[in-house]
């Protein structure tokens, strides 16, 4: 049950009847948009698709308008329909149609929101991909959030969706952090030796170069440098991802795949997609390098695939063989890569790149998240991983708990940088959304339990409940299917987030204005259709706060 979707087929439908009767010219359409009107005195729904259509019919908006509300028919969905300037078509639900959908979001239960897909897509979202060099830093957790969520969305929508995390463990990086902490580990063992010329700061790389020498002191001081580090590698990457896996886990992320870079490395991966740029000229040896010829696509640049001196492939190189792995190996019919905002620049190269490997661009969607602003109250908060200064996603699960972090990264738009009140997460009250939202859920469960103890049943007339309160909180709960949808088009999260604190709004008015457990004479039957209310709601709050990884407390 999509009311978008349906309020569009009706449009569509009379739309085609007034061309085949002569009505209005036979010319094709666009995609109608139906949306929600900013005053509710001007319907629930409106189209704008007699403006749209104007120019190419060459008629007037309104006139079109007006041909197309002759064939709509008010049925019982709606109440009224009408035309108002300047070419918009208004849509104002029946009551009758909204008390019913009561009893249908009941009957369906958890699986309410949910959206059936005859045609499924095989997704993969590919999102926070840290190096694997230690504890993960507060700066990810947005892109943590924000994919498993995007996640649950799309499956929401029916997709078949892969999660994945890129392990890049074979990078430049990744080869000063062992350095690094081969460093801290000859220091451990007391031998003196000169330090590099980069080195990644902190305690923890102290702290991990400990737990090592406890468990290797008597292998790598025998070794060269290099065969030391190839030697403890392994173990370090494997203690540094368990911790990972762990931090992510709590915060109500999980992953389908861990793809290690290096695989395509050893396997011959790479080479084989570099070969392939080559077959299609764009490739060049330039200053020992291999570059990829992008200025041929349109790219602004050229950009190095494998580097000079060590003949190390470069980060952009992988990526490219990696992606086009996706596509091709395991025929992912879209790839949704979440990247901080720093990379802004990797997406026009990696696009020319998939282009240039015959792969349409359209299939691959990059998602950035801004930069978080972290706060307490008024005082902005600074972290600093290199420098040794590092806030970690378990520290801030610990200040704030896991709940207020998903919602909060949640409530803005990727595309937006945002502040994060740490103090403001922790309030226990109406101030803090999470705690408002998640209170919503609680209430309606504890109404149930008080009607359970006084043997009430939900069992009523859906027709009684006409209170504007409970007309206005049922127009928000048959809203979740659209809004699931409209996320999941547009790969947009906050949308959920910002329809949640919405309909605890719309519930608290409810709650306030009409009480649902009545002791006077003649008040059963009403109570027993507002418990019905009371449960359509809590499907719609669980499913919503579901979808966002969050708990739905029953108790708080």
């Amino acid at each position: 049950m999509i009311i978008t979707e349906d309020i569009k087929k009706f449009i569509t439908i009379a739309l085609r009847d007034s061309q085949l009767s002569g009505e209005l010219p036979r010319v094709s359409f666009v995609d109608i948009r139906v949306e929600k009107p900013r005053n509710i005195e001007h319907g629930d729904f409106s189209t704008n698709i007699p403006l749209i259509l104007a120019r190419v019919m060459n008629m007037s908006p309104m006139e079109i308008a007006e041909k197309i509300h002759k064939k709509l028919d008010n049925g019982i969905f709606f109440s009224k329909i009408e035309v108002v300037n300047p070419g918009f078509i208004n849509f104002t639900l029946s009551n009758e149609w909204l008390q019913s959908s009561v009893e249908e979001i009941i009957n369906s239960g958890e699986k309410y929101g949910d959206i059936e897909n005859l045609s499924p897509k095989n997704i993969q979202i590919e999102f926070v991909s840290v190096n694997p060099t230690g504890p993960l830093h507060v700066g990810h957790a947005r892109g943590a959030v924000l994919g498993s969520t995007l996640a649950n969305i799309l499956e929401a929508n029916g997709h078949n969706v892969h999660r994945e995390y890129y392990v890049n463990d074979a990078g430049n990086q990744m080869r000063l952090f062992f350095e690094s902490l081969y460093f801290r580990y000859i220091q451990e063992a007391g031998v003196e030796i000169d330090e590099p010329d980069e080195l990644y700061a902190g305690g923890y790389l102290i702290s991990l170069a400990k737990t090592l020498y406890n468990r290797f002191s008597n292998i790598p001081l025998g070794m060269s440098k290099d065969d030391a580090i190839d030697y403890l590698s392994p173990f370090v990457l494997e203690f540094i991802l368990s911790d990972i896996k762990k931090t992510l886990s709590k915060l109500g992320v999980k992953y389908d795949e861990w793809f290690s870079e290096k695989t395509l490395l050893e396997t011959g991966y790479f080479d084989s997609v570099i070969k392939l740029l080559d077959d299609h000229q764009l490739i060049t040896q330039k200053d020992g390098a291999i570059w990829f010829l992008g200025t041929k696509l349109g790219a602004g640049e050229d950009t190095v695939l494998v580097r000079s001196g060590d003949g190390g492939p470069t980060y952009f190189g992988t990526d490219i063989s990696y992606h086009h792995q996706k596509f091709v190996k395991r025929k992912f019919d879209q790839v949704i890569d979440i990247w901080g905002a720093d990379h802004h620049a990797h997406i026009s190269r990696m696009k020319y790149a998939m282009e240039g490997l015959g792969i349409d661009t359209n299939r691959l969607k990059i998602i950035l998240n801004q930069i978080v602003h972290f706060k307490s109250g008024e005082e902005t908060l600074k972290f600093s991983k290199r420098k040794g200064v590092i806030s970690t996603i378990d520290d801030l699960i610990s200040e704030v708990g896991v709940d207020s972090c998903r919602y909060i990264f949640l409530s803005r738009s990727s595309e937006s940088q945002m502040d994060f009140d740490l103090s403001l997460a922790k309030k226990q009250s109406s101030e803090n959304p999470v705690f408002y939202i998640q209170y919503a859920h609680a209430r309606l469960c504890a109404i149930q339990r008080s009607a359970i103890s006084k043997g009430l049943r939900a069992n009523g007339d859906v027709s009684l409940l006409n209170h504007k309160s409970e007309i206005n909180l049922i127009r928000k709960i048959i809203e979740l299917p659209s809004v699931v949808a409209y996320s999941g088009e547009q790969l947009e999260p906050h949308h959920i987030a910002y329809y949640a604190f919405d309909l605890a709004r719309l519930l608290q008015k409810f709650y306030e204005e009409c009480r649902v457990i009545s002791v006077e004479k003649g008040s059963s039957e009403l109570t027993a259709s507002r418990l019905k209310l009371v449960e359509a709601s809590r499907i719609t709050f669980a499913k919503t706060l579901l979808i966002m990884g969050m708990n739905a407390p029953e108790n708080m």
